[in-house]
């Protein structure tokens, strides 16, 4: 068995060939009639008119019986059978192919379509031009993807060999689309906000800070977009919404990448009890545009989105399934239960609850539910309830175990806000490095005025691992963050 060096330095050689012959092995120009799936769709009328076709795509196979061979090439849209004869080619450009041309390679094909004796729909060779010639083996074909990981870190081949692969990018871009298509159905705009920020806010995680050489500035990649969404309610948008990239400089898992996309939108004069309405049509209407009915299979579970959700207390869940009455408990008998479960007790009460919630808790909900009225001190910038203080109008939609979607009635009261933000430095100082920070342009920005309104946030990349029955985030974002090899 040939060593990759071996292959490489002969398809190398091969390469040259090519050029001597006075042919480009990548050229500037493409010709190509059809799609490989057009031309399928509509292989009847080309094949029974004799019209010549040319079809572009890679050799994914290549076999050889006397004077003819048989290829599969495949482009962006799906896969065909070429065949190559030596009688229909001449001699000299079948050799010259045989000579030169690799699996691996990008080729356009030029003739006419038929039907094989045993029914495959094929391509007859009239010409054939090099596009784009590999001077490395496709693995599959040398020693495989031995290292499961090489699959995330050459995400390239894993689309080459891995077509559901292909199928669930194609799925996640789906999504998007029908997101955008439901918030713009209700008025929503699409905005842009700043992912390079002064004060980085808006969710509890530790940032990626950055410098900015031309204004001598620190700055931060954006934990999320929130705090300047709201800016633009204070302005005057009643109806606004943002899908970008976040950054957040935390653990990873099946759940979390460092870099992830994030949905966020924000409704003037409503409240959190209209979001999880809205949150079900959304839901519903996506799922059913996209698969056609809304009970999906997620590891061997069936879930199903058909509303209404079931509405549970967040402290009801966190008794039910710790023990820990977090309504009595307090704050130095908090850390000793999550020491006996081995869970770290950094930062306040709301902080380790909510490490405990995560850990022991939120994997118990098979879902859909929405988790409803956290404490006030867990969602520093939400609203409490008016007929309890002590809790905030706010939710986390659980699915198979995961947050999926958090949201809660938007705190634009400014002197209660920056009495919750004084707090969160008080944790930060404390050592809880993922504690929000102080914004006093935001404060300031309340202090004008924003009016009553609710925010939502939804992690992309969880729903898609979701409804792709994917077992973690990096199979579903095209390139995931990896650790040196």
């Amino acid at each position: 068995m040939k060593t990759l060096k071996e292959i490489q330095k002969n398809r190398i050689k091969k390469l040259e060939a090519i050029k001597k012959a006075g042919f480009s092995a990548y050229p500037t120009e493409v010709k190509r009639t059809h799609t490989i799936s057009k031309a399928i769709e509509d292989f009847s009328n080309i094949s029974n008119k004799q019209e010549e076709v040319i079809l572009v795509g890679r050799i994914k196979s290549l076999r050889e019986h006397g004077k003819m061979l048989f290829l599969d090439i495949e482009d962006g849209t799906g896969k065909i059978q070429a065949h190559f004869r030596e009688d229909k080619l001449g001699e000299k450009g079948y050799n010259f192919f045989l000579d030169n041309f690799d699996i691996g390679d990008i080729i356009s094909v030029r003739g006419v379509l038929f039907t094989t004796k045993r029914g495959e729909r094929t391509i007859e060779a009239q010409d054939f031009k090099m596009l784009a010639k590999s001077i490395l083996p496709l693995p599959e074909k040398w020693h495989g993807l031995q290292d499961v990981e090489d699959r995330f870190r050459k995400r390239y081949l894993d689309l080459i060999f891995n077509p559901e692969i292909k199928n669930k990018f194609e799925a996640r871009t789906k999504i998007i689309k029908e997101i955008r298509a439901f918030l713009d159905s209700k008025d929503f705009l699409e905005v842009e906000t700043p992912i390079l920020q002064p004060i980085y806010g808006g969710a509890t995680a530790k940032p990626f800070k950055t410098h900015l050489n031309a204004l001598d500035l620190d700055l931060y990649l954006r934990i999320s977009p929130e705090l300047y969404l709201k800016r633009l309610l204070a302005g005057g948008f009643e109806k606004v919404y943002e899908i970008g990239k976040c950054f957040r400089n935390e653990g990873m898992d099946k759940s979390h990448n460092p870099d992830f996309t994030i949905m966020e939108f924000y409704w003037a004069y409503s409240d959190y009890k209209q979001l999880m309405k809205l949150t079900e049509e959304l839901l519903e209407t996506v799922i059913k545009n996209i698969f056609g009915k809304l009970d999906l299979e997620y590891e061997n579970s069936s879930i199903n989105f058909r509303p209404p959700y079931p509405r549970i207390e967040y402290t009801d869940v966190l008794k039910k399934y710790s023990g820990i009455n977090y309504e009595e408990i307090n704050l130095v008998a908090l850390k000793k239960e999550a020491k006996k479960l081995g869970i770290k007790a950094i930062g306040g009460k709301a902080e380790i609850a909510d490490e405990i919630f995560k850990k022991i808790c939120r994997q118990k909900l098979q879902g859909p539910v929405f988790v409803i009225h956290y404490p006030v001190e867990a969602f520093p910038l939400a609203k409490p309830l008016d007929d309890n203080p002590k809790k905030s109008g706010s939710f986390q939609l659980i699915v198979a175990g995961m947050e999926i979607v958090k949201a809660f009635s938007e705190l634009n009261d400014p002197i209660l806000q920056k009495q919750r933000f004084l707090e969160q430095e008080k944790i930060f100082k404390a050592g809880f490095d993922e504690a929000q920070r102080m914004d006093e342009d935001f404060i300031e920005a309340l202090g004008y005025g924003m009016p009553p309104a609710a925010g939502w946030g939804m992690g992309i990349d969880r729903l898609v691992l979701l409804l792709t029955n994917s077992h973690a985030v990096r199979e579903i974002i095209l390139f995931p963050t990896m650790r040196k090899k």
